[in-house]
């Protein structure tokens, strides 16, 4: 059974990669910025997820017990998540992205 085309590792990232077709009225997008929300919103998905996998290691781990722990914790998850979103993530980030195109391509000139 073939995967989704947001979870296939070939097709997920290419589509991120791939230029959009043109906006209506013949002006390009701005498919720079698209790609930068939907992979935003998808490293605040995945830093959801990573905050919720360490609520229960009180100062286990590779950060050890103190006071600055949970601070730590979180810039930790942060660049977990930033770094699993660039790298292809969970393929939200495509799903996210033709969404924006499709309601970029709607709005009425």
């Amino acid at each position: 059974m073939p995967l989704p085309l947001a979870l296939d590792p070939q097709i997920g990232p290419a589509l991120l990669a791939a230029s959009p077709p043109k906006a209506p009225g013949g002006t390009a997008g701005t498919p720079d910025k698209l790609r930068a929300q939907a992979q935003g919103f998808e490293a605040m998905f995945l830093n959801s997820m990573f905050q919720n996998m360490f609520t229960d290691t009180n100062g286990d781990g590779p950060l050890g017990g103190g006071p600055g722990v949970g601070i730590w914790r979180s810039f930790l998850t942060d660049q977990y998540a930033k770094s699993f979103a660039k790298a292809g993530g969970v393929g939200l980030a495509c799903h996210v992205y033709r969404s924006l195109l499709a309601q970029q391509e709607a709005k009425p000139i």
